[in-house]
């Protein structure tokens, strides 16, 4: 009689949990924060951070064989440039973009020019894959930063468009 009641009980425990996972929205990520450092040569150290919940983990970090270099390939085939990832963890990711902002010597000093950076890109991404409908995702980010070598810094706040940004080192 005991071993009905537990295995009742087990059934029971299962199809509670099945139904908490099922009706408990996804959020495919949150993006949290992004730095754009652009070095004097116009490559740039960028860092992105933001927060998966254990869904997001399951499918990112244990789905995918190696989410390194498939990030590294959409990278490169959306910015046109080279680029190494250095480090993908659940919260963090961190890379070099070649080439990244375009820089002009002039008689006032070197202007460096940035791409537009289109969020909603990565939202139309995501809507190509497989696990699409069982996630939703935050891809601006709460701060956007671009930094340049003099120190010079512009943010961006919420927005899942960061147009070019253009500034001038003074020699």
């Amino acid at each position: 009689m005991a071993h009905v009641i537990l295995m009742k009980t087990l059934r029971l425990l299962m199809v509670l949990l099945l139904l908490a996972v099922a009706t408990v929205p996804a959020q495919a990520f949150t993006a949290n924060n992004l730095d754009i450092a652009v070095r004097e040569n116009g490559d740039a150290a960028i860092t992105f951070t933001y927060q998966l919940n254990w869904f997001e983990y399951f499918v990112v970090f244990l789905r995918i064989a190696d989410p390194a270099t498939q990030l590294q390939n959409a990278l490169e085939s959306n910015l046109g440039r080279p680029v190494v990832v250095h480090s993908v963890s659940p919260g963090m990711l961190s890379m070099d973009v070649e080439g990244f902002a375009s820089v002009q010597p002039g008689a006032q000093g070197i202007t460096y020019v940035t791409p537009p950076l289109d969020f909603t890109a990565a939202a139309r991404y995501l809507k190509q894959q497989w696990f699409s409908g069982m996630v939703s995702a935050d891809f601006s980010p709460e701060v956007s930063t671009v930094r340049f070598p003099d120190g010079f810094a512009q943010p961006f706040y919420n927005q899942d468009y960061i147009p070019s940004v253009t500034h001038t080192v003074s020699r």
